[in-house]
């Protein structure tokens, strides 16, 4: 099993150019305050001064170390092929192949590098910065060295500097495949550890935490850390392990790591002689390469089957990009042919990529005539904008300076024509809607249909400007041949229409079912054939008489009129002689603007009323499946048919070829992480493949 930690530093190198973060690689994160001995640690575990020293945050930037241990015979084939002198030698993967022997340095490349990336001052960058330590003095094992915890920003560093560190932090330590070594100072209280506190949020049940103590040396005098070790004051499903740093005059003063690591025990026999097996830097290693062999063992399956299904996305990313155009003639043509094929069949309901959050393509347009554009004309009012006073006042324009005995018919046909034009304005609109969606399809299609536009945008553009163009030129025929539709209705009010006379034949059985009534309900002192002569032939539109409803007499009444049905009309009077009343000037009379009607009146305006609501209906059904048809003629499958010749037409031209099929700028690059990226996954198949035969897993 011990073989299983370089597998993983295998599979760490196959993606440390292209995101091992996407992998979630089981690693070590070294979280915990500033000063509080991460660094210490960390070289303790190395056994080298390889990291920089400082006051305030030094760690700047995340430092991913690895560590593979080396034996005798590796070290020098490896030191007779690259001519190193020396049994340990580090390396960065941000210089290539120079492999470093002088661990000072290594220590310098680090700062230089930091700086490069995250400047002079004291900001942090989520940048890593990659180096692999071989030795034969350290166990197999992968750290995440992190910036430390701060609270307030000192010197030039950001406001928001313990929100970015948190951040960078939680981004490491979420991976639920890593180990989180908890680093606290033992001169400080347990139960306010940052490290332990920022842990638990991400694994609140501790099963891949460890706490490290610190500078157990550095306690008040008559105290001691035995209840911490113990895990009586905090308890730590992977345990406690105490160990004691270099101080800074050792560093000053050159102390090895060596020395420090013997110094240690010492102390540890001295203080606290029943835990020193269990605790201290030695410990601390081999229990973390423990750790972490074992969590990579359980950590494969699942990684195996990340990366395969990280291989197939990418390898169908990749054959999305495309390879390079070596024939562009044929290249051109065949993503011309395509979108024009895909448009149509987008329109059709035929395409190979089926919206599911919202209609498209020929399901909108259907839906615009039927819904849309149909409940918007079911919801015009025949008589909607047209008053009672409209109607008489057209009546009575259309009789001319003598009182007339019938309905003029001009009347009916100045109203019908009025309301029969606002049918226009909704036609026109319903053009305008099929025009956006057609032009919405263009997108569609770019987005999903035909992906290899997007390796050419200035062959997207000219498409789409082509589409464009050819439906903007079909919009204004489009519209015309609407606007005739509507004319064509205006120009010639049929009453002759099958449907019209049926309406006037129901409606004149209803005037003379009515008529009767008002016969039944007149008072028994008025003679029945005299009232028979005022009410008779009122059932039709061309014959109404007169009722005497219009006796210049009326002018001089006087009283309230009475209501017949649901307007007023006129009660007989007794009228007084002229001789005993006041005299009447008739200029003097105004126009009635709003007033109750006579019994003529009223059925004069009811006729021509139901006459217009029955002939508007009529046209309404006309118009609402006529400019359907004319829409989709003019406009939607005249695009169909023309639009592949149009764009053949336009663009399969040689003078354009170059310039179409240039690829966008970042697309090569974009083509190259992919490859790069499916690489790092093949790799890593072939090397859990490998576990699998050789029986580590």
């Amino acid at each position: 099993m011990e073989a299983l930690i370089p597998v993983i530093n295998k599979l760490q190198d196959a993606f440390n150019t292209v995101g091992a973060d996407i992998i979630q690689l089981p690693q070590i994160v070294v979280v915990g305050t500033q000063s509080s001995g991460k660094s210490s640690v960390l070289e303790s575990l190395v056994g080298k001064d390889i990291l920089p020293r400082g006051t305030g945050i030094v760690t700047r930037r995340p430092l991913i170390l690895q560590l593979v241990h080396i034996d005798t015979e590796d070290r020098r084939k490896t030191s007779e092929e690259n001519g190193i002198d020396g049994e340990e030698w580090g390396k960065f993967l941000h210089t290539k192949n120079k492999i470093y022997t002088d661990f000072e340095e290594i220590r310098q490349e680090i700062e230089a590098e930091t700086e490069r990336i995250s400047g002079i001052n004291k900001g942090i960058s989520d940048e890593p910065i990659h180096l692999k330590i071989f030795s034969p003095h350290v166990v197999n094992l992968t750290l995440v060295d992190l910036p430390g915890i701060t609270k307030v920003p000192v010197g030039d560093q950001p406001k928001d500097i313990e929100i970015q560190i948190r951040e960078l932090i939680f981004k490491y330590i979420s991976n639920p495949n890593s180990i989180i070594l908890a680093v606290t100072a033992a001169n400080t209280d347990m139960a306010t550890s940052e490290a332990l506190k920022v842990a638990r949020e991400v694994d609140p049940d501790g099963r891949r935490t460890l706490a490290v103590v610190t500078k157990l040396d550095l306690m008040d005098a008559g105290t001691d850390a035995m209840d911490v070790l113990m895990g009586r004051v905090i308890p730590v499903k992977l345990g406690i392990i105490g160990v004691v740093n270099r101080s800074q005059l050792d560093i000053n003063q050159k102390k090895l790591v060596a020395d420090a690591i013997r110094d240690e025990y010492a102390f540890l026999q001295k203080k606290y002689p029943s835990l020193a097996n269990r605790n201290g830097t030695k410990y601390l290693a081999r229990t973390l390469n423990r750790l972490l062999m074992h969590h990579i063992r359980d950590c494969l399956p699942e990684l195996k089957t990340r990366i395969n299904v990280l291989a197939s996305q990418y390898q169908s990313l990749l054959n999305s990009y495309g390879e390079p155009v070596e024939d562009k003639s044929s290249t051109l043509l065949q993503l011309i042919t395509k979108f024009a094929a895909e448009y149509c069949h987008t329109i059709e309901g035929t395409a190979k990529y089926i919206e599911t959050a919202e209609l498209c393509g020929g399901a909108r347009i259907c839906y615009i005539f039927h819904e849309t554009f149909g409940r918007t004309l079911e919801s015009v009012d025949p008589l909607g904008g047209l008053t009672t006073i409209d109607v008489l006042t057209a009546i009575r324009n259309a009789t001319g300076p003598r009182p007339a005995l019938f309905v003029p018919e001009i009347s009916f046909e100045l109203l019908v024509k009025r309301q029969v034009k606002r049918l226009e304005e909704p036609s026109l609109r319903c053009v305008e809607l099929v025009h956006e969606e057609m032009q919405r399809i263009i997108q569609h299609c770019s987005n999903y249909s035909t992906q290899e536009l997007l390796r050419f945008p200035k062959l997207h553009d000219a498409i789409v400007e082509v589409v464009t163009s050819l439906l903007r030129k079909r919009l204004p025929v489009t519209n015309e041949m609407v606007h005739n539709l509507v004319a064509i209705e205006l120009a010639y009010i049929n009453t002759k229409h099958p449907d019209f006379a049926d309406a006037c034949g129901l409606m004149n059985n209803n005037i003379e079912e009515q008529r009767r009534n008002r016969m039944r309900d007149l008072p028994s002192a008025v003679p029945r054939d005299k009232a028979a002569a005022g009410v008779a032939q009122s059932g039709s539109v061309s014959d109404q008489t007169d009722s005497g409803t219009g006796n210049w007499r009326g002018m001089l009444k006087r009283g309230e009129d009475s209501t017949v049905g649901d307007r007023a009309v006129p009660q007989p009077q007794h009228y007084s002689s002229p001789h005993k009343g006041h005299a009447v000037n008739l200029l003097d009379v105004p126009v009635p603007v709003s007033r109750k009607l006579s019994a003529r009146e009223q059925r004069d305006c009811e006729v021509i009323e139901r006459l217009i609501k029955s002939y508007f209906l009529i046209v309404r059904k006309n118009i609402q499946d006529s400019v359907p048809k004319a829409v989709m003629h003019f406009l939607v499958n005249h695009v169909k048919d023309c639009l592949q010749s149009e764009l053949v037409g336009q663009l399969y031209k040689t003078a354009l070829l170059n310039d179409l099929l240039t690829e966008s700028e970042d697309m090569a690059q974009r083509r190259n992480e992919a490859a790069d990226m499916l690489t790092a996954l093949q790799k890593a198949s072939q090397v859990i493949a490998e576990i699998r035969e050789t029986h580590l897993w």
